[in-house]
């Protein structure tokens, strides 16, 4: 006979294990006062983790209401276990399992658009949250909005039905203003330079056209609204979460003793920057270790250039190295010596007037790339290049050549970016890693020019370094790192560091 186990819910919370901390707080006496777009695992690892803490401490008016964009999956895993889920802390020597309670509902935005615009146009709602990836944003090679995308064009057609989230922001913004509820408070949490400055650009953009489409709207203006009364904070979110697996899965349920759908596994470390700019209240973050300051900008760089550019280089090395992991890539010597070097040549384009601790910092992110529990597999940190290495690689190479330092390691990123594209469906696996600009890519990587002309192809079509003086130079120092590449793997192209 097969014993069927029951699955976390509200009514199994009280049969966990002792060792298994659960939520603090009565959760039919939460409020939802912030509506989260893009559910992924991040969020639930970090702000619905903070926000668990809130509401813990008594701050029960923060509860969180969570969007899909694209996909159920979150909401059915989710939906059984009354938005209950296993936070899975875990370092090398130990694991940690806490209970988070904090999203008190979900809803799917292709499925009803209207209840998700409900939601958000609920007084209630104060602050709207989003982790929706950087190229969920639909900007254009320039950094503007690309008007031209189709689902920009049919929110702009259909606005009670949008799809994106530029235009359920503006749709929603627009019926507060019809019925004179004063505007939530936009907070960026995705990895964009400036975020909150971006998504306000990008809003206004938004709203421009759509202005210019309604013209005769109950409520014209919406781009002056939104440019004037709107708060945009910008932040920075730094917490590794690699992607769930049925291990993770099996392991979990064995040690609460009931079923958890989707569990998420983290690491010890956590950190969250705010700019403290709200206009319609916020939780108390900052008695849970959130920093809350007046400029974002320099935490947000180290973060983007230390952390996230060494990832892109340990990943696209480590894949090209036959490193499914961090962990395993962090402990191949070179690729080790490489993320120093590549630490070496970005810590200098900081600032150094921003009380930033880069030697601490790189301490740090070294005892965490090192952290075997985890398994966060390169091909997931490979997704979605173009899009990410604007900010985490080539503004630091090119702030190295405006201020005239040598720097070899930053385009080797670049490089070895190009050379794992290339080497989908040869020696990695076909769909091992996606980008937005996939069918371009190979169309352009399967013809084989020469390394110089592939590079300026591929600048081109990802539009780095955009007009820049300097951009012929750094596609000449990527076009020697990817012959070497090509011609003998990360082997010759560690070699030519001395590495």
């Amino acid at each position: 006979m097969v014993m069927t186990r029951s699955h976390l819910s509200n009514a199994t919370l009280q049969l966990l294990p002792a060792a298994a901390e659960i939520p603090a707080y009565d959760r039919g006496r939460v409020a939802p006062g912030i509506v989260h777009l893009g559910v992924g695992a991040f969020h639930r690892a970090h702000q619905a983790a903070y926000v668990d803490d809130c509401l813990a401490a008594g701050e029960t008016d923060w509860g969180i209401v969570g969007v899909s964009l694209r996909s159920p999956d979150t909401r059915d895993a989710l939906g059984p276990q009354d938005g209950l889920y296993t936070l899975a802390v875990r370092s090398s020597s130990a694991e940690e399992l806490r209970v988070v309670g904090s999203i008190q509902s979900m809803l799917v935005a292709p499925e009803d658009p209207a209840a998700v615009l409900a939601a958000l146009i609920d007084p209630r709602a104060r602050i709207v949250t989003l982790t929706i990836t950087e190229k969920a944003y639909l900007r254009a090679a320039g950094g503007g909005l690309d008007a031209a995308h189709p689902d920009i064009a049919h929110d702009l057609a259909n606005p009670r039905m949008p799809k994106t989230a530029h235009g359920f922001l503006a749709e929603a913004l627009a019926q507060r203003l019809a019925a004179g509820t004063p505007p939530f408070t936009v907070l960026c949490c995705d990895n964009l330079p400036a975020n909150g400055a971006t998504l306000h650009r990008l809003l206004t953009e938004f709203a421009a056209l759509r202005d210019a489409r309604l013209a005769t709207a109950e409520v014209p203006g919406l781009f002056d609204h939104i440019a004037s009364q709107v708060a945009f904070p910008s932040s920075m979110v730094d917490r590794i979460v690699p992607a769930t697996t049925d291990a993770d899965r099996a392991r979990v349920a064995g040690e609460l003793g009931v079923d958890d759908a989707w569990p998420v596994m983290t690491e010890p470390f956590r950190q969250w920057v705010i700019e403290d700019n709200f206009s319609a209240g916020r939780p108390a973050w900052e008695k849970f270790g959130v920093t809350m300051v007046g400029d974002v900008g320099p935490f947000e760089d180290m973060k983007l250039r230390l952390l996230n550019g060494a990832h892109s280089g340990i990943a696209y090395l480590g894949l090209l190295s036959g490193h499914a992991t961090v962990d395993r890539a962090f402990a191949d010597p070179a690729i080790r010596q490489f993320v120093d070097g590549l630490w070496a040549e970005a810590i200098p384009t900081l600032p150094e007037d921003a009380g930033l601790d880069t030697s601490t910092y790189t301490a740090e992110l070294a005892e965490r790339f090192s952290n075997t529990a985890l398994a966060h597999r390169t091909a997931q940190i490979a997704n979605d290049g173009s899009q990410k290495l604007p900010q985490r690689i080539i503004a630091s190479a090119i702030e190295c050549l405006e201020a005239g330092t040598e720097f070899v390691h930053l385009t080797l990123v670049v490089a070895a970016w190009i050379a794992a594209c290339a080497a989908r469906g040869k020696t990695l696996p076909e769909n091992h890693f996606t980008d937005p600009l996939d069918a371009a890519l190979t169309a352009l990587l399967d013809q084989q020019l020469p390394a110089n002309e592939t590079v300026t192809a591929v600048f081109d079509l990802a539009g780095f370094a955009g007009d820049h003086a300097e951009r012929q130079t750094l596609i000449e120092l990527t076009a020697v790192h990817l012959v070497h590449l090509r011609r003998d793997g990360p082997t010759l192209a560690f070699a030519a560091l001395g590495i």
